[in-house]
């Protein structure tokens, strides 16, 4: 029985949610293991809209352990709010259904004012503006207050001291007033009976889960070219999200890793500043894209960028995230065009390369070598099985195999959860 990591191979925004909701039929505990509540998963089951951005995917599924790892930082309120409408959609969330490390970082009302300030600076990245970097520096600052400490509110006093050490330096050389550790610490008493229940030592109880044979579906958030090591520096995010994280931000060894699946859009979409080699968002393509993908950020409602695929890029995340198979979604939004177009490398200084460089400037430079496809006619839209797509169709995701050199695992065709296609059944490796 293998134990399955999901993760984004561009840059978020690839389906995931639909494919982890899809997996979590046949899995006993999906996982978080990085990053906040700045990620958006929509699920759609039963014609019902589900909009996720802290919570593992599998609260809509009944009968599923969801709990969220160490390696996420955790904003107390957000959680609150976001459990409160998932009842109001008629799905219960309860500390039997949800457990959530100890040793997870919190994030404060005042990581999210920095963010904030640094967003609306000439030095802005396009983050969310929720926290999440902030918290994460104070956690490798060994300064962040964790979900443990909530349990022994009497400590607190040096740990809120140590923190405000740091911030309120800050705070002053930007002109802010100071915040005052009382307005922390009756902040954190207030928030701690209403989130205790959901606290646990999650190593543990995965470690002793894994052992009674359960089956365990990683859920990872963003994608691996936001990874804060392997991604487009300094336009990523605050965490690694490459695969090998689902390990470290779990509390589990990399031997409970048994299949890794990479989800990936059959174009290019890409949210926030930062290189793009096939954007074409000030074009027909990009918008036509933009338009019939819906796309717009679950968490922010901003427009995406939209461009070609890009092949460079997915074979190289296949690489740094270990990836066995990918799950190729939203091929229906390619449907009627007359040709497709995809980056198969690039031309930077007047040389060709087969990688993105991971210098900043050398990104910017780098401009893509096309390889020109035929499109169909025929819908895809809806398929549930290979004899339904069209040949040309068919033929665009064997191509795709071939250059990023990794197979369909899984092939979605709309929103909803059944229109899929099943190659590889990853829980079956």
């Amino acid at each position: 029985m293998a134990n399955v990591v999901v993760v984004g191979s561009q840059w978020g925004d690839e389906g995931k949610g639909k494919i982890v909701d899809w997996l979590s039929e046949q899995a006993d505990i999906v996982v978080r293991f990085q990053g906040g509540h700045n990620a958006g998963h929509t699920l759609v089951i039963d014609g019902a809209t589900y909009k996720l951005s802290l919570l593992p995917s599998g609260v809509v599924r009944g009968g599923k352990l969801s709990v969220i790892g160490n390696g996420v930082v955790i904003d107390p309120q957000a959680l609150i709010d976001e459990i409160a409408q998932l009842e109001k959609q008629g799905v219960k969330v309860t500390p039997e259904t949800l457990r959530i490390a100890e040793n997870a970082v919190l994030i404060l009302p005042l990581h999210r004012e920095l963010e904030a300030i640094r967003e609306n600076s000439s030095a802005r990245i396009g983050t969310t503006k929720r926290g999440i970097g902030p918290a994460y520096e104070d956690k490798v600052g060994r300064r962040a207050i964790r979900f443990m400490d909530l349990a022994d509110l009497p400590t607190l006093g040096p740990k809120i001291d140590r923190l405000l050490a740091h911030h309120n330096a800050l705070r002053r050389g930007n002109g802010l007033a100071e915040v005052a550790a009382q307005t922390v610490y009756d902040y954190l008493a207030m928030i701690a009976p209403k989130v205790l229940p959901y606290m646990d030592s999650v190593w543990q109880m995965l470690d002793g889960k894994r052992r009674e044979g359960k089956r365990i579906l990683f859920e990872g958030a963003q994608g691996a070219l936001l990874d804060i090591d392997h991604g487009t520096y300094p336009y990523v995010t605050s965490s690694n999200t490459v695969a090998s994280q689902a390990a470290t931000g779990s509390g589990l060894g990399p031997n409970a890793i048994d299949y890794v699946l990479g989800i990936t859009k059959a174009y290019t979409t890409r949210v926030g500043e930062g290189p793009f080699p096939t954007d074409q968002m000030h074009n027909e393509i990009g918008k036509t894209l933009g338009e019939r993908g819906r796309e717009f950020g679950t968490v922010t409602g901003r427009a995406r960028r939209c461009g070609w695929f890009d092949a460079v890029l997915v074979r190289q995340t296949v690489r740094t995230s270990g990836i066995d198979g990918i799950a190729l979604t939203k091929l229906d939004i390619l449907d009627g065009f007359d040709e497709i177009k995809v980056c198969v490398g690039y031309l930077l200084d007047g040389r060709e390369i087969d990688y993105l460089p991971a210098g900043e400037q050398a990104q910017a430079r780098a401009e893509p070598i096309y390889e020109t496809i035929a499109g169909w006619k025929e819908p895809t839209a809806c398929a549930r099985s290979w004899a339904q797509l069209p040949a040309q169709a068919i033929k665009y995701v064997r191509r795709v195999e071939e250059l990023i050199g990794c197979p369909v695992a899984l092939l979605s065709t709309s929103p909803e959860r059944e229109d899929t296609i099943l190659m590889k059944n990853p829980f079956e490796t």
